[in-house]
């Protein structure tokens, strides 16, 4: 059997996410993978990814695999990928989807965002998480927290920390869904943009990239492709309290976008919808809705700011 080798983050939900796509390309294939795990820069640093360089931090080692020829093909979390990729480099299967939502974790089992009570603490790594919440609940105590799931469930366990707000993905990816509380509706929290869509990167041109193509699952490739080109059109980053959401609707996608101030008093919102086939150009029209009612001022801000 012929095999590739396959780089991916060293968390634990990376390499579950790794050990699909290797299994999908033994199924689907006839292809045996190896992982190759690799410790990235955004693995390594402390305190605040925003201030230190952003979604980039979590890709930068593993993409150089792919381009030095150490690596077939990477596994990426989507919504960690930055808009724009090196060149050379292609992003060439995305697998079904998992709950794109955001997940309410309590240490009180059954707890719920409405009923959490006043002067709740509640973790997130996640700036737009914060904003959100902020809006919603602005008597909640908002708690930055760094470290992959297994280890902000430990904090929640540990005492502290009332709720944590994660993505519902990677609890099910982990074998964790028993874990959620409250799969947070997108009228409440809209979701980050990719968020559920796990990726497959392989090297332009490459043949062993044409054929990974057929793991791709249609309606996730455009939602995924919609909301990346939202990203790109505002030149966002996780320094940027930006969600997007692309919902399927029949053959056609209706993508919803939101961005915030850090206190989540100032939403700006987009919405937009088009067929399928229109995602990429779905994804520019509801960026460029964002920015022309109020979204470039508050880009602005926000990189003055430093955030």
């Amino acid at each position: 059997m012929r095999r590739v080798r396959l780089a991916t983050r060293t968390s634990e939900l990376a390499l579950a996410q790794a050990r699909a796509v290797a299994l999908a390309l033994e199924t689907e294939l006839g292809i045996g993978a190896e992982l190759l795990p690799l410790k990235t820069t955004g693995d390594r640093l402390r305190g605040s990814l925003a201030q230190q360089g952003g979604k980039g931090l979590f890709v930068k080692e593993i993409e150089e695999a792919l381009l030095e020829g150490r690596a077939d093909l990477a596994v990426h979390s989507a919504k960690d990928l930055p808009a724009t990729l090196p060149e050379g480099l292609a992003l060439v299967a995305f697998p079904e989807r998992a709950d794109a939502r955001d997940a309410l974790v309590t240490r009180e089992r059954g707890g719920t965002l409405a009923a959490l009570p006043r002067g709740a603490r509640v973790g997130t790594g996640s700036l737009r998480r914060g904003a959100q919440l902020r809006a919603l609940r602005p008597d909640l105590v908002v708690v930055p927290l760094r470290g992959n799931v297994p280890t902000r469930l430990r904090k929640l366990e540990q005492g502290g920390l009332d709720a944590l707000v994660v993505a519902c993905a990677g609890l099910e990816r982990l074998g964790r869904a028993d874990r959620i509380d409250e799969r947070i509706a997108p009228e409440q929290m809209l979701p980050a943009v990719a968020q559920g869509i796990v990726a497959v990167e392989g090297r332009c041109g490459d043949p062993l990239a044409a054929e990974v193509a057929v793991l791709s699952h249609a309606q996730t490739a455009a939602q995924a492709v919609a909301e990346r080109a939202l990203l790109a059109r505002l030149g966002a980053d996780c320094n940027v309290p930006l969600a997007g959401w692309a919902e399927p609707r029949g053959g056609s996608l209706r993508l919803r976008a939101l961005l915030l101030d850090l206190d989540g008093r100032r939403p700006v919102r987009a919405v937009a919808e088009a067929p399928a086939p229109r995602a990429a150009e779905l994804g520019r029209q509801v960026g460029e809705r964002l920015l022309r009612d109020g979204g470039e001022a508050l880009l602005a801000e926000l990189r003055e700011s430093g955030t």
